[in-house]
């Protein structure tokens, strides 16, 4: 597999695994709701917006007609995951992830971020990778969420690449169809078998650096 020209990638579990950060916060959310949510039920909040799972978590219980002020709980979400995070540091990020960038950018590759995270400069500081991206395109900067292709078309005309010419790097089925949908190619990272519509699965990105077939 050629290196990309272009190469954007999605944040929670791709280059940091925030997930299981994202999972904590929101059950708590949901004890003080009195509502059900599991680690199963999780799986389906990947790559969806803050304001979405939210939404997802309410379907799942049936309480869509639970009153709720939506904005005071997706505040306190967001206050609990961010004690969470507080503490990362480069030591979180995920397998490959460190050589996979130094990589791209030895070669020149331009490289952007595409998140539906609302804390993903936060998240790239505090994990140290912050410069490596030329752009970042987060959920504070798109107003369609994944599966819509609005978060990767927009990273793509800020680091001026053509759809076509671009690498997306996803873990979630969502943002795997986003990606497609933008007319990009997609490596996925995770479950063949959920992420199999993209046009390649690997394990991780140090998996993915085992591919490349140009030797540097």
């Amino acid at each position: 597999m050629l290196l990309p020209k272009f190469a954007i990638f999605d944040l929670d579990g791709v280059l940091v695994d925030t997930a299981k950060y994202h999972y904590l916060a929101w059950k708590e959310i949901a004890n003080e709701l009195g509502l059900s949510f599991t680690i199963a039920d999780n799986e389906k909040l990947k790559g969806v917006s803050r304001d979405k799972s939210l939404d997802i978590i309410l379907e799942i219980n049936n309480a869509q007609s639970l009153n709720l002020d939506k904005s005071q709980w997706l505040a306190r979400k967001n206050e609990i995951y961010l004690s969470y995070i507080e503490q990362l540091s480069e030591s979180d990020l995920l397998p490959g992830v460190i050589d996979t960038l130094s990589l791209f950018k030895s070669q020149d590759i331009k490289i952007a971020l595409g998140s539906a995270s609302k804390n993903a400069i936060k998240i790239l500081r505090t994990t140290g990778v912050f410069g490596y991206f030329d752009a970042i395109v987060d959920g504070n900067s798109v107003t369609n969420a994944k599966p819509d292709p609005e978060v990767f078309l927009i990273a793509a005309k800020r680091i001026h690449g053509q759809p076509e010419e671009c690498i997306v790097f996803e873990d979630a089925i969502a943002g795997v169809n986003a990606a497609l949908s933008a007319g990009m190619k997609v490596i996925a990272i995770g479950d063949e078998v959920q992420l199999g519509n993209a046009n390649k699965v690997v394990k991780d990105m140090a998996e993915y650096l085992t591919t490349i077939t140009n030797k540097y």
